[in-house]
Order: C-alpha cells, then structure tokens, then sequence
C-alpha cells in the first residue's frame, strides 16, 4: 500500500499535518479515508466540498464519519445520507441533523418519514430525538406516536417532546409516567420537573 498510514493520518491531525491528512483522503483503504476527514476537521482544514465529496465514498465507515464530522457544518445536505442504505451512516446523519436544528423541508420530511417507517428502531429513536431537538410543529404527532413504539423510541420520543406543549403533548407525557419501562417513566419524570421549573 502507498501512501500514509492510518497512524501518519491521525498523528497528523494533532501535529499540523495537514499534506499528510490530505493524503490520507487519496487513500485505498476506507479506514484511513475516515480518519483522514477527522485529522482534518481537527485542523480546521476540512472544508464542505470535501465532506460532501465523503457522502458518495463507498466505504460506509466513511460515510458514517462524514455524517458525523457534518455536525460543525451546518451548510452541507444531509439528505443523501439520511437516504443512504447502511443502518449506522443513517443513524448518525440523523443525530447530526438534530445538531443543525435545520427544518429545511428536505431534511424535516425525511426525519418524519425516518420515525414512522424505519425498519430499524435504531434509527427511529435517532429521528425522533432530531425532530426534538428542531422543535418544529410539523413533528408533534409523529412525536407523540413514537411514545408507543419500543421502549428506547419511546423513551426518546418522551424526551423529544419537551419543546411541544398542548393537551395530546400532555396526555402523551402522562401516558409515559406509567409506561411499563422504568426508563421511560424516568424520562418522563424528568420532563415533568423540568416543565415545573421557574424561568
């Protein structure tokens, strides 16, 4: 293999390497690609060309690291990799998103259609905690329906309602407070004693 290796990479990350990190990108294997975008975002050299350039690759390693890593860019799309095929790369594009705070419709639509369809519950309770953290009215019923998930979704989806108020908001929080996992009752308790809290 020529080129750097995945310790040149990530050593270059912390001393300034960036030649070095660059090389890394050009990489045939997939490992140091991922590291290569990390030694670079730890440079302040990584710019949103590259990340989405990253989106494509197709090592999935690379992808998920690009998707996470795309949480400091609050510009580049996330929708191809809130659409991608492997589990882990949506799942992180879905936390990431909820890092944007963006309700762009593109990016809101997917979440929505994410929490309600996903196959893996592991991305459902990724989406769900993305639509909390947007706090757009568009989410609340897709939000609540999550409480009736399994119990890590629910959990989250108690969680996610905290910038929601109403009744079916309240009804849902309710519900939770009795739900037959302790987690999700813990959850609710705590937004409770938050929702009681002075400004």
């Amino acid at each position: 293999m020529t080129g750097p290796t995945r310790r040149d990479v990530a050593i270059a990350g912390h001393q300034g390497g960036a030649d070095t990190a660059l090389a890394g990108l050009a990489s045939d294997d997939g490992n140091i690609r991922a590291t290569a975008l990390g030694a670079l975002e730890r440079l302040g050299e990584l710019a949103d060309e590259q990340l989405t350039k990253a989106f494509s690759d197709d090592d999935p390693r690379v992808r998920r690291r690009a998707a996470e890593l795309a949480a400091t860019h609050p510009s580049v799309d996330l929708v191809p990799l809130l659409a991608d095929h492997d589990v882990n790369v949506v799942e992180m594009a879905a936390w990431t998103a909820g890092e944007h705070e963006s309700n762009r419709p593109a990016v809101l639509n997917r979440l929505l259609e994410l929490a309600q369809s996903a196959k893996e519950s592991l991305v459902r309770e990724a989406s769900v905690a993305a639509l909390g953290a947007i706090g757009d009215p568009a989410a609340v019923d897709v939000i609540i329906a999550a409480c009736s998930d399994k119990p890590a979704v629910r959990r989250r989806a108690v969680l996610a309602l905290a910038p929601f108020e109403g009744p079916q908001v309240e009804a849902a929080i309710d519900q939770a407070l009795e739900d037959r996992d302790w987690q999700v009752r813990q959850a609710a308790e705590d937004l409770r004693r938050a929702q009681a809290r002075p400004d």
